[in-house]
């Protein structure tokens, strides 16, 4: 490249984040002097479609919002719809719900891990490749995975978009003896999640690191998932309901999604890496010897080791949910009646990817007159962006090919949404 060249790096098409997206980067004289993360969202109308809908409608129709981790968004709703109705549910919903969300964090971390990450460390074009090239890691993957499934399937009577929650509860408690008999597979799921993340661990990771505004849920009483309240490594403690205090949109010329910052205009990570930097003492003691054999510390900033964290949030989640299995008993009832009344209620989970909020108001046959929902990756879009303009910053010497490998790889680093559109992500390199 010469004195004055400029070079500009496009890459089209990226679909399935949300919306659509693209990334587009100039460098002049050797500077990277924009970065353009683009999505180009279609209206998704689910805050739309819900308004005039009956209050206990609603988890099953966020539910459709992402297939992957429909949990999240029906539990969420639900928090925000029971804190409105100011109903709360037994310990035993409680922890049958952690379990159900459990076996989502396991499907979909191992999902995004083993097929949709992994295959950028190795050089394989997509998880087909890995298969032909490791398939034992394959298969331990798929049965992990399976695990996660079986786990929703029997706490919710299927894996994809559950039908067994409902507000209050569950429609039908499963039986203990078909609840209990997961403990096995459940021990061998632990083993298999050490193996998948020793594999990961021999990977060749960038030696980089981000001084990140981690923001996740807390519970002081366990590693938070399906409850806690909004906390941050620079300090925040905020009840979930409170959540627009802190937090606020922006829309910005080159994108049609509206994206999340902090109050004071900061950007923010939300998912494993902030979940683990802000709960890692409420990790169990093997998730964290675990850790530190993968080379993990008590905190993580560097963002293309997430994998590494993602793995050991998937060996705690098998070993919270072997804990579940081993004492549960069914919740009777299993729910509690709920009256509507005009009220309005917020609520959020740990969706594997991350933070989900959610606030609806409802008037008093029940009707919801609004809803606000803020999943994931609408909080992370900023940092995306920011991230990858530092990684171009850093390899402007690769070659076009591994450039656009590279980018990708960092967008996949944060999302499994966005992971698996990037694998069709074009690029171009354009002298000037």
């Amino acid at each position: 490249m010469t004195e004055a060249a400029t070079r500009r790096i496009k890459v089209d098409a990226l679909a399935r984040v949300e919306g659509e997206g693209a990334l587009d980067v100039t460098i002049r004289d050797g500077v990277v002097t924009s970065v353009a993360f683009r999505i180009g969202e279609p209206a998704r109308l689910f805050e739309a479609f819900l308004v005039g809908r009956q209050f206990w409608e609603v988890p099953d129709i966020t539910a459709r919002i992402c297939g992957i981790c429909p949990i999240a968004y029906m539990l969420s709703s639900s928090q925000a719809l029971e804190h409105a109705l100011e109903v709360a549910v037994s310990e035993p919903v409680r922890r049958l719900r952690r379990l159900i969300y459990c076996g989502e964090w396991i499907a979909s971390h191992v999902l995004h891990a083993a097929f949709l990450h992994a295959p950028d460390f190795l050089g394989a074009a997509d998880a087909f490749a890995l298969a032909r090239r490791d398939p034992a890691l394959v298969k331990t993957a798929l049965a992990l995975k399976g695990l996660g499934n079986k786990i929703m399937e029997v706490a919710g009577g299927r894996a994809i978009h559950p039908v067994n929650l409902r507000l209050g509860g569950f429609y039908r408690a499963p039986a203990a003896d078909t609840v209990r008999a997961l403990c096995g597979p459940l021990r061998e799921g632990m083993a298999q999640a050490m193996d998948l993340g020793h594999a990961f661990a021999r990977f060749d990771f960038p030696d980089t690191e981000a001084d990140y505004t981690f923001v996740s849920l807390h519970d002081p009483a366990a590693y938070a998932i399906e409850q806690g309240r909004i906390v941050s490594n620079r300090g925040l403690d905020a009840d979930v309901a409170t959540f627009s205090v802190h937090f606020r949109e922006e829309q910005v010329r080159h994108s049609t999604a509206l994206r999340w910052l902090t109050a004071s205009g900061a950007s923010y990570v939300v998912g494993p890496l902030a979940r683990y930097a802000n709960n890692y003492p409420q990790l169990t003691t093997t998730a964290r010897d675990f850790a530190a054999a993968l080379g993990l510390g008590p905190v993580c900033r560097n963002p293309f080791k997430s994998i590494l964290v993602r793995m050991v949030e998937t060996l705690f989640a098998c070993e919270e949910a072997l804990a579940l299995c081993e004492r549960y008993e069914p919740p009777v009832p299993a729910a509690v009646p709920i009256q509507p009344r005009a009220s309005e209620g917020h609520g959020a989970t740990e969706a594997p990817r991350g933070l989900c909020y959610h606030h609806y108001r409802m008037d008093d046959g029940g009707c919801i007159t609004a809803a606000r929902i803020v999943p994931p990756t609408a909080q992370n879009q900023r940092q995306i962006e920011a991230d990858l303009a530092q990684v171009v910053a850093a390899n402007l010497d690769l070659p076009a090919d591994a450039l656009q490998w590279r980018c990708e790889q960092t967008i996949r680093n944060f999302d499994p949404c966005i992971s698996c559109a990037t694998h069709f992500l074009t690029l171009s390199v354009r002298q000037e």
